[in-house]
């Protein structure tokens, strides 16, 4: 018989009652290293004081009221990330596939309202991962999502990832957008280069098409900058971003441009939840955290440490790790063995990590980890591959 909870994950048998920092601890008193932070989504870390707080005396006021009135927490976290990005102005919505959904209507109506109703077409990449909708499972492209959901949402097509030649040659009259993640996390966290995202940026301002950036998972600090694009220099037209962004409440985001969000007009768009003034209470204490002076300069250094750390175990276990992958704390380590194996024994070291594609082990800690934390990590990792226990497969993530 089925179970009352659907099985649409392969969960690991593990459950928790408590998290504090960069530690979760299960039910039945175990102790856990968390560099999976619900895949990359508890930015703060669990039980932060100012986070609990917030959502505490937020939940006791009011939680929702609806989009039918103003709401003040969803107003001033707007203007915060307008402040601080390349945005004019910011969506509320509930989830990453939710405000990449929203994002290519921001550009299609864009485009429409600009005289190009024939523009349409979303440009993606091979290897992209834009959630779980049907049209998002067609953005993302990947055969294995689409199996048994009918044909595929259309308007969207594929080009190698890194390739600005293939983007040239795929552009139409009829293209809307160029979609891409600057750093694809599913697919085994491959960064886009700088040049490439510089080339991407010329090409749309000569061709007349927007650049859209999904940031869902590479947003919000998790590379020691607000937003991946920022170490390219370039900024895009319009942007999903989520995860990290409510550390742990479920919020999502669409920043653009005046430019394309002029269109965006009463009635265009639209969410029930989204934006509500819990879950933007909740996002501006993690904006609190991650906008504090001197705090994404901490979380470079994190990342440098740990880069540091984990290059030398690369070295140590040629059998186990072939590479270091990544940007800032959203790091692949390429397995030679099955990474389900070494997630395994990993787990059984008491450190939580989450599997990707490419065989990859994704490491992504809380943004908020110190020195101890990163270096217990490593450490534990290295149990683990050193302790030849990783026979029992548990994947905490299915992934391609």
């Amino acid at each position: 018989m089925i179970p009352a909870l659907t099985p649409t994950y392969n969960r690991a048998d593990l459950a928790f009652e408590r998290g504090d920092g960069a530690w979760l601890y299960t039910t039945d008193g175990r102790r856990f290293l968390d560099f999976a932070a619900g895949i990359a989504t508890c930015s703060v870390g669990h039980g932060h004081p100012h986070l609990v707080e917030t959502v505490q005396q937020q939940a006791a006021k009011v939680m929702h009221v609806s989009n039918l009135f103003r709401i003040p927490q969803a107003e001033k976290l707007a203007q915060r990330l307008v402040d601080n990005s390349f945005a004019d102005t910011a969506f509320f919505c509930n989830s990453g596939a939710e405000a990449n959904e929203g994002m290519v209507k921001f550009a299609r109506r864009a485009q429409a309202l600009s005289g190009h109703p024939e523009r349409t077409e979303i440009i993606c990449m091979n290897g992209a991962f834009h959630g779980r909708t049907l049209a998002m499972l067609s953005a993302t492209g990947n055969p294995k999502y689409l199996e048994g959901f009918g044909e595929p949402v259309p308007g969207f097509l594929h080009v190698p990832f890194n390739d600005i030649d293939a983007v040239k040659a795929a552009i139409s009259p009829r293209t809307a957008a160029v979609m891409l993640e600057p750093i694809q996390g599913e697919s085994g966290i491959k960064v886009a280069s700088v040049e490439y995202l510089r080339a991407l940026r010329a090409l749309c301002d000569e061709t007349g098409v927007l650049l859209a950036m999904d940031e869902v998972q590479c947003g919000v600090g998790r590379t020691g900058k607000l937003f991946a694009h920022e170490w390219a220099g370039i900024t895009p037209d319009v942007l999903s971003t989520a995860k990290g962004l409510g550390g742990g409440f479920p919020i999502g985001a669409i920043l653009a441009t005046e430019a394309v969000a002029k269109g965006m007009t009463a009635g265009t768009h639209g969410t029930t939840f989204g934006g509500n003034p819990l879950a933007c209470a909740a996002a501006n204490a993690v904006l609190d955290v991650l906008l504090a002076p001197g705090f994404l300069d901490q979380v470079q250094a994190r990342a440098k440490l740990l880069d540091t750390q984990l290059d030398k175990l690369v070295h140590e276990a040629p059998g186990v790790f072939s590479e270091r992958r990544g940007l800032g704390l959203l790091i692949g380590l390429r397995c030679v063995e099955p990474v389900g194996d070494v997630q395994a024994a990993a787990q059984k070291a008491g450190l939580l990590c989450v599997t990707a594609g490419d065989n990859v082990l994704r490491l992504v800690p809380p943004l908020t980890i110190t020195e101890e934390d990163c270096m217990e990590a490593v450490s534990r990792l290295r149990q683990a591959i050193f302790s030849n226990s990783h026979n029992d497969k548990t994947v905490l993530e299915p992934t391609p």
